[in-house]
C-alpha cells in the first residue's frame, strides 16, 4: 500500500508505504509476509489459543524402556515385524515391567499418568484383539531379526518351565508334573537364553504333559530354520538322552549337558581315576569342588528314515567330573537318616507299601519264631549307594577344562530366575486367557518385556545395583521424573536428582535433559 503527501519542509512529494504481502503466481491472491518472505503470524489464534492439548505425567522410567529398546534394536524389529501395532506392543510391554502383577484391565489409569509409545488409551477389548493379531509368521520374522544382536560363541541356555491355567479350552493345557513334582493342568513354556549376554533370544509353548527329553528335536529344527546355524547348547539333566546327544552330533551344534551319576557311561570312566580324584591338585578355590576332565569317545548313531540304514560312528566327547565334600557329607547324613526311618518302619512292623524296594535293597530281614524279627544291613548296597555322594558330571563335545564347563554351566540360573521374573512380575503364574490366539498373542507381549527385565537385571548385577535397589525400587526411583507437554512447543523435563542420573548412566543409557 502506498499513499502520497506533499512534504513542507523538503517542498517536495513523499509516500508512506506499508508491505501487506506478496503476489502468488498460481492464485494471483496477496499472500500476507513479514518482509523476509515468511508469512505473518495470526495474532488472533494466539489470542484463542486452547491449552487443552497440554499435559504433565510421568516419564523417567518410560524413558529409559525407550532408550534400552533402541540400543538392543527391539523397537526397530518389532516395527519392522508389526508395523500397524508395535507401538501398542510396547505400551502394554511398557505396563507389564512396570505395574508389577497387574492385571491388564488397569491399564487405562496407567495410560493416563504416563508418556508411552501409543499415547492413548488401549481398552480391554482392544488387547484382547491386539494379542489375537500378533500371527505366528511375524513372531518368527522377529525370532530371526532379534537373534542377529546375539554376542559370538556364546552358549545358549534351554530350559522350560510350566504355566498354570484353569482353562478348559485351551489345547495344550494338559496335566504333568512342574519342576516342583506337583501333578497339575499346565503348559510348558521352552526359552532359550544367551548364557552371557543373559537376553532371551526365542520361546516356544509345549502341552504340559511333554518332558523335557522330549523336546530337543523340534528346538534344533526351530533353530535351523531361524538361520541360527552355530548354536551352543546348555542345557541340564532332564534333557539327556542317547537321542538326544545323537541329534546334537547330527547337527554338528556344541553342547554342554548335565548327566546322572548313575549311568554306567558316566560310573564307568570315573573309576580309573576315582582313587585318586580328592588330591589337592584337582582342588579348584574358586568353586571349592574338586574337579577333572576326562577325554573319551562316544559311539554315535543314525538311523537314515530314507534309507532305513544305520550309520555308526566314533565322536570325542569330554566329560567333565565334580566333587563337593560338602554335599557328599550332607547326602551321607541325609541317607543314613533315611535308613534308621526304614529299620525302624519293619522293626516296628509298619511297613509302607511305597517303601519296599528299599527294604529289599538295604535291608535282610529274618523272622524266627523264637527271636522274632531281625534285620540286619546289606553293607554292600549302602557302601556301592554311598560311593557317588558328592559327585556330579557335565559332558560336552567341546574342548574345555573343567573349570571353565562348570563356568559356563553355573551362568544358567539366569534362565531360572527369568522364569521368576516371567511368573511373578509379568504375572504369567496364571495363564487369563480363554483362546489360543489370545494366549500366543500374550506369550509373545510377556517375552518381549523379558527381554527388557533381563538387560535391567544384567547390568544391575554388573554395577552392583542391588545392594541399593530391587527392579521394582529402581524403576519406581525413575518412574517419579516428570515431563510437560504442550502442542507446537519442545517437550520439557522436570528435576532429574544425581542419583537418578546415576541409576541411568549405570544402565547404559544418557540422561534426558532436564530443566
Amino acid at each position: 500500500e502506498s499513499h502520497s503527501y506533499w512534504d513542507k519542509q523538503k517542498k517536495q512529494s513523499r509516500a508512506k508505504r506499508k508491505l501487506i504481502g506478496r503476489v502468488d503466481k498460481t492464485t494471483g491472491k496477496i499472500v500476507p509476509t513479514d518482509g523476509r518472505g515468511k508469512k505473518r503470524k495470526d495474532k488472533s489464534a494466539d489470542k484463542d489459543m486452547s491449552f487443552d492439548s497440554a499435559r504433565r505425567c510421568f516419564f523417567g522410567a518410560t524413558y529409559l524402556l525407550d532408550a534400552i529398546g533402541k540400543k538392543l534394536g527391539i523397537r526397530d524389529d518389532l516395527k519392522s515385524c508389526f508395523p500397524d501395532t508395535y507401538k501398542q506392543i510396547l505400551s502394554i510391554v511398557y505396563y507389564l515391567i512396570l505395574e508389577e502383577n497387574s492385571s491388564l484391565f488397569r491399564f487405562e489409569k496407567w495410560s493416563l499418568l504416563h508418556k508411552h509409545p501409543y499415547k492413548d488409551n488401549i481398552p480391554s477389548q482392544r488387547i484382547s484383539e491386539l494379542f489375537s493379531s500378533i500371527d505366528e509368521s511375524s513372531k518368527q520374522r522377529f525370532f530371526r531379526l532379534f537373534g542377529r544382536h546375539k554376542k559370538d560363541n556364546e552358549f545358549w541356555a534351554y530350559d522350560t518351565t510350566s504355566i498354570s491355567s484353569y482353562s478348559k479350552h485351551l489345547r495344550q493345557i494338559q496335566y504333568g508334573y512342574n519342576k516342583e513334582h506337583d501333578y497339575l493342568a499346565q503348559l510348558n513354556l521352552a526359552v532359550v537364553f544367551g548364557s552371557s549376554s543373559n537376553l532371551p533370544f526365542y520361546y516356544r509353548k509345549l502341552a504340559g504333559n511333554i518332558p523335557d527329553v522330549k523336546i530337543i528335536n523340534s528346538l534344533l529344527s526351530d533353530l535351523n530354520m531361524l538361520g541360527f546355524s552355530k548354536v551352543k547348547l546348555v542345557m541340564d539333566r532332564g534333557f539327556y538322552s542317547k537321542d538326544n546327544i545323537n541329534a546334537l552330533y547330527r547337527e554338528h551344534l556344541k553342547f554342554l549337558l548335565s548327566a546322572d551319576m548313575s549311568l554306567n557311561f558316566i560310573k564307568t570312566h570315573l573309576e580309573p581315576i576315582y582313587d585318586t580324584f580328592r588330591s589337592f591338585e584337582y582342588y579348584n578355590t574358586q568353586y571349592e569342588l574338586y574337579a577333572h576332565t576326562v577325554s573319551t569317545i562316544w559311539d554315535y548313531e543314525y538311523k537314515r528314515p530314507y534309507k532305513g540304514d544305520l550309520i555308526e560312528d566314533k565322536r570325542r566327547i569330554y566329560i567333565h567330573y565334580y566333587f563337593n565334600i560338602d554335599k557328599a557329607a550332607e547326602q551321607e547324613k541325609a541317607f543314613d537318616r533315611r535308613l534308621i526311618e526304614l529299620k525302624d518302619e519293619l522293626l516296628g512292623n509298619r511297613q509302607i507299601k511305597e517303601h519296599k524296594r528299599l527294604y529289599e535293597k538295604y535291608f535282610d530281614v529274618k523272622t524266627t519264631p523264637k527271636r522274632g524279627m531281625d534285620v540286619k544291613i546289606k553293607e554292600d548296597a549302602v557302601r556301592k549307594a554311598k560311593r557317588y555322594f558328592g559327585f556330579f558330571a557335565l559332558i560336552s563335545n567341546e574342548k574345555m577344562d573343567a573349570e571353565r564347563a562348570i563356568e559356563i554351566y553355573r551362568n544358567r540360573d539366569v534362565i531360572e530366575k527369568a522364569f521368576g521374573n516371567l511368573k511373578e512380575r509379568l504375572n504369567m503364574r496364571r495363564l487369563l486367557v480363554s483362546s489360543e490366539k489370545s494366549l500366543d498373542g500374550k506369550l509373545f507381549v510377556a517375552f518381549i518385556a523379558l527381554i527388557y527385565l533381563s538387560y535391567i537385571k544384567k547390568r544391575m548385577q554388573d554395577e552392583g545395583l542391588f545392594k541399593n535397589y530391587t527392579i521394582g525400587t529402581l524403576l519406581d526411583k525413575l518412574d517419579a521424573i516428570e515431563c510437560f507437554e504442550q502442542k507446537g512447543h519442545k517437550i520439557r523435563i522436570g528435576e532429574i536428582l544425581q542419583k537418578q542420573k546415576s541409576i541411568y548412566t549405570a544402565l547404559g543409557v544418557e540422561p534426558p535433559d532436564s530443566l
